[in-house]
This record gives structure tokens, sequence and C-alpha cells, in this order.
């Protein structure tokens, strides 16, 4: 299993940007630079709610709150029961 931000990470790395996830910085912007696009963002949202269990509203996905690392996690932390 593991934290948050660890299953975060893992997925970030493995499905979205496709590199060691311990090289992913916690405040390296993602949506905002591109690197996670639009489609990657519907899968990420959708790996949130069904692995980590927080429901997500719509406004809820964009680089304000959405776009580090460090974002989702606090967003998932803030949420999960």
């Amino acid at each position: 299993m593991g934290t948050p931000e660890a299953r975060l990470r893992d997925y970030l790395a493995a499905n979205c940007l496709h590199m060691p996830a311990d090289e992913i910085p916690l405040d390296q912007p993602l949506l905002s630079t591109g690197l996670v696009d639009s489609f990657h963002l519907v899968d990420l949202a959708l790996f949130i709610e069904t692995e980590l269990g927080v429901r997500l509203d719509d406004t809820e996905l964009n680089a304000s709150t959405f776009d580090t690392l460090a974002q989702l996690t606090a967003l998932v932390e803030r949420q999960q029961p």
C-alpha cells in the first residue's frame, strides 16, 4: 500500500511522466508545464478516486489545486476518510 504521496508518485512516474518516481520533485509543476496533459489528468483523477478513495469535484481539476505532487498529496490527505 503506502502513503498517498508514495502512491501518487509511483502512479505519475509509471503512467504520466515515464521517469523514476524518486526523481519527481514535490513542487514540480505538472499541469501548467504540460508534463501531465488532459488525457493523463482524467486518468490521474480516476486513480485518485478509485485507488485512494477520494471523491474529486470537477472544479478541483485545475493547475491551482492539482498542479504539483505536493498539492495532489494535500488534496488527497484532506479528503481521505
